[in-house]
Parts: structure tokens; C-alpha cells; sequence
């Protein structure tokens, strides 16, 4: 596994000596961080984000460059590249006391410069462990690496036990309560009541949150009872907001209408990640048929004639009903998009394709991020590694929704508790 450079915890940073330092709304890590949507979300809701955590190497420019805390130093927070597992005979790449050890003297630095501000966990970990494509066949090797996914959750909580955060987010896709899953989310959620937090969780849709998107997550948020108020403390549970601000949803027209017209295979010459997949003459054929909204059924009956798929018909035929019915198709320009997958930029995996009938494309990563919410001066690396980019922006938790629930949260702490908290 590629090594992350050599944190240097023993410094001190120089811009906090200069005066007037804008003093961050709490203090937080992110776990599992990835190329940065909730970091980012983190940020807006005034935090300073001391270190992000995740194993892939390949996210840290991504999510660096983009991150730069506006508080304290003005530095982008430490990416600790580390495998949280703890080290053993099965898992020699395991990291877990490392990364103690390098968190211990970050959070204990910036306590010391940030006294009395709140201290968040974020822990959005990998979802694909429990979705329905995880059902797909796969390897030996992605088989056991999903198996270890699925532990990741109950080695995020010993971070919490060791750190008494005041307050840990965690976001996840919305089935990750079925009891198919070996009821690993309500055993998250009992042992943080166990470590004495107040815990609430809910299913949300992130288009009732400001993201341009149909997407359900499930939702957790878990505050000290000892710092908490209201309902959280008295007793011990959370009421999860299912919508936040006006509640109005964003469209895909207001939301990408300002991208300029690009081909497909074209990546436009001065926006960053504002690049189309190519496409099959046959494709290309396909996507000038559709019309914003509808099913594929159109398909079978274009201007270049029949072009359904062999094996969409043998499914229908077999099962007497169609199937895979959004691939090939078109987003609605007026509702916000379907949920943005690490296959966004593919016509074929999904209703990806341009609501507008003049652009014969799938969606760019541009496009695909600013669904996800991402800023559009928020740029993937590497930007030509289009699968790479997409699987960045799919896997990203939509930055606006971790805003909402990290402003959330801050409205449940007790202000006596905390008497430098200014927001909630």
C-alpha cells in the first residue's frame, strides 16, 4: 500500500502567532475522508477539519488541494493515509495504534489553540459493502475486502471511545439497517449509547438538503449526554431533521445550464473535470433518441431503427416485463438527478445522460460533481483518470448535506458546556 508522507506532528503552526486568528465553530476529523465532500461540508459550516483519514493514497491531492481550513493557521488539514484495522497476523497492513498515536497529538494541539470549541467525528464509511450491487459475484479478494468493510464501523467506534469527540456524524446508504447486513448500524448506534451519547438516525433525501439529487442516506448524528440539551439529554435520543433550509429542491437545469456545450469525448479546454465519456457510433445513435425523462422503451423504434439491447430483450421476453429501464436515457432538467454513482459518467449505468437534446452525451465529472454539490472551482485529480475522477465524485458524501447535519448537530450541544459556540 502506498505510504503517505511522514506527518510532522511536532510543529507548530506558524499563522497562529499573528494576530486576530478567526477562531473555528468546533474541531473535527473526518474518517475514511476520501477526496473531501464531507470535509468540504465541514468547512462551510465554519469547522476547522484537523485531519482527514482514509487508506486510498490516490484521493490525498483531491482532498488537500481543495480543503484549505479559512481558521486557525489556514492550512488544508492533515491527510493521515493509514488502514484504521489494528495490526495483526490476518491484517499486517493494519495502522490502527499509528493512528492513535498521530491523532492524540493532533487533537491535543489544536484544543490547545482552539480552547473550548466542540470536537466532531465524522465517520462516513465505504458504502459499497451494503448495497444491492454488492450482491453482484466478485473475487475472492473483493469478497474479503468487502468483508472487512463491513467491520470498519465498530474500528471507527474505538477511535470514539478513545477520544470522547463531542459530537460523531456518520452518513451511509439508506439499506445499511437491513438485518442482511448482520445488524451492523444498530450495533454502531447501541455501543455509542453504551460510551454515554445521545444517538438519533433516519433515512433523508438529500434533495431536501440543497443537493440537486435523489438520494437517500441513512443519517446518524450522536452527542455527549453530558454536554448535550433538550430531549438528548433528558433522554438519551435525537429527532434527525428530514429536511433542512427552505426544504426547496435544487433542478439539474439550475444547477448545470451555465456548462458550456462540450462532445462527447471532449474535455473542455479551461474548466477543470468539465469532460464527456466517448461514445459508440451506436451510443451516440441511442442518445440522440432520448428524450429528457423517459424510459429506454424508445429503443426500439428510433430513426436508425431497433437499438435495444439482445439482452434487455431476452430478459423481457423471458420475464415478460422490462427491465434496466433508465440506462440510455436522459435526466429530467426540471427535477433534480438520480443518485450520482461512481458509473455517473456512463450512459449505460444509469439515467446519465445530458437533459439537453442538443448535447448527445452522458454528463461531464464537472456535471457530475456540481449534483453532488461541489463547488465548480473543486477540482478531481487526476484530471484525465475519468473512471478514477468518477469514482471520486460518486463515492463522495454530497458536501451540503454534511453542511446541513454539521449545523445540525451544533444546535444540540449545550451552550453552558461550550461558551465560545456562536452558531445554532
Amino acid at each position: 500500500m502506498a505510504r503517505s508522507k511522514q506527518i510532522k506532528l511536532d510543529q507548530t503552526p506558524a499563522a497562529i502567532s499573528q494576530p486576530k486568528v478567526k477562531v473555528p465553530e468546533f474541531l473535527a476529523v473526518d474518517f475514511f475522508s476520501g477526496a473531501g465532500g464531507t470535509t468540504r461540508g465541514l468547512l462551510d459550516a465554519g469547522g476547522y477539519v484537523i485531519a482527514g483519514v482514509d487508506k486510498d493514497h490516490g484521493c490525498e491531492r483531491t482532498y488537500t488541494d481543495n480543503n484549505g481550513n479559512q481558521t486557525l493557521d489556514r492550512k488544508p488539514p492533515h491527510y493521515l493515509c493509514r488502514d484504521i484495522f489494528p495490526c495483526s497476523a490476518a491484517h499486517p497492513e493494519g495502522q490502527q495504534q499509528k493512528l492513535m498515536k498521530e491523532l492524540d497529538l493532533l487533537i491535543t494541539r489544536y484544543k490547545r489553540l482552539a480552547p473550548g470549541r466542540p470536537l466532531m467525528f465524522a465517520i462516513c464509511a465505504p458504502c459499497q459493502p451494503f448495497t444491492t450491487l454488492a450482491r453482484k459475484e466478485l473475487s475472492e479478494k473483493r469478497v474479503e475486502r468487502r468483508r472487512q468493510d463491513k467491520n470498519l464501523l465498530s474500528e471507527a467506534l474505538k477511535f470514539v471511545r478513545r477520544f470522547r469527540p463531542d459530537v460523531v456524524l456518520s452518513e451511509n446508504v439508506s439499506g445499511i439497517s437491513d438485518p442482511r447486513f448482520g445488524g451492523i448500524w444498530e450495533a454502531f448506534r447501541k455501543g455509542l449509547r453504551a460510551s454515554g451519547y445521545a444517538v438519533g438516525s433516519d433515512v433523508v433525501c438529500a434533495s431536501k438538503f440543497g443537493v440537486p439529487q435523489f438520494r437517500k442516506r441513512s443519517i446518524l448524528v450522536a452527542v455527549n449526554r453530558k454536554k448535550s440539551k433538550g430531549e438528548a439529554a433528558l433522554k438519551g435520543t435525537l429527532s434527525i431533521p428530514i429536511a433542512g433550509g427552505s426544504g426547496k429542491e435544487r433542478t439539474v437545469a439550475s444547477t448545470i445550464s451555465h456548462l458550456p456545450k462540450i462532445e462527447a469525448g471532449e474535455l473542455h479546454a479551461t474548466i477543470p473535470n468539465h469532460r464527456a465519456r466517448t461514445l459508440s457510433d451506436t451510443n451516440l445513435k441511442r442518445i440522440a433518441s432520448a428524450k429528457p425523462g423517459v424510459s429506454n422503451s424508445y429503443l426500439s423504434n428510433t430513426p436508425y431503427g431497433d437499438l435495444s439491447l439482445p439482452c434487455h430483450r431476452r430478459v423481457k421476453k423471458k420475464l415478460k416485463t422490462a427491465c434496466f429501464t433508465d440506462v440510455y436515457t436522459r435526466m429530467s432538467g426540471d427535477r433534480p438527478s438520480p443518485t450520482i454513482t461512481t458509473k455517473c459518467h456512463s450512459i449505460s449505468n444509469g439515467r446519465f445522460g445530458h437533459y439537453d437534446t442538443t448535447q448527445n452525451r452522458g454528463i461531464s465529472l464537472r456535471e457530475a460533481a456540481a449534483l453532488q454539490s461541489f463547488r465548480d472551482d473543486y477540482v478531481f485529480y487526476p484530471e484525465d483518470g475519468v473512471c478514477t475522477v468518477a469514482r471520486m465524485i460518486g463515492n463522495a458524501v454530497p458536501p451540503r448535506l454534511a453542511q446541513s447535519f454539521a449545523e445540525f448537530s451544533m444546535t444540540l450541544l449545550d451552550k453552558r458546556a461550550f461558551p465560545s459556540i456562536t452558531i445554532g
